[in-house]
């Protein structure tokens, strides 16, 4: 039950993160990215990384959910699901991240 929890809070915090990007707060990004972006880029990259971190962070708290239900109904296939969608959320969000640094930073190193 501990490590939903902690899912949980991890799924917020990202989306914290992001939704700080999205508002144009990239202080929370690497400064090797931030320093390679122009001005007149850095909004939208803020907003696409943003985006990557949300997405992220609804996977880890839909994981989370679809957990404590596996352990009320003692059916796994909710925690089958959880962990697709935890996986899913994790590859789409950090595509969608790399996608931002590859298209404002020219590259991701």
């Amino acid at each position: 039950m501990v490590e939903n929890i902690v899912a949980f809070i991890i799924g917020i915090v990202c989306i914290v993160f992001g939704c700080f990007n999205m508002r144009g707060n990239l202080s929370l990004i690497h400064s090797y990215h931030r320093h390679r972006v122009s001005e007149e880029d850095k909004k939208p990259f803020g907003k696409q990384v943003g985006l990557g971190n949300i997405i992220i962070g609804i996977g880890m708290i839909m994981f989370s959910i679809l957990r404590i239900i596996t352990l009320y109904t003692k059916n796994n296939i909710f925690s089958s699901v959880g962990a697709g969608v935890l996986i899913g959320g994790f590859v789409i969000g950090v595509i969608v991240s790399f996608h931002a640094m590859i298209k404002y930073n020219k590259g991701i190193f």
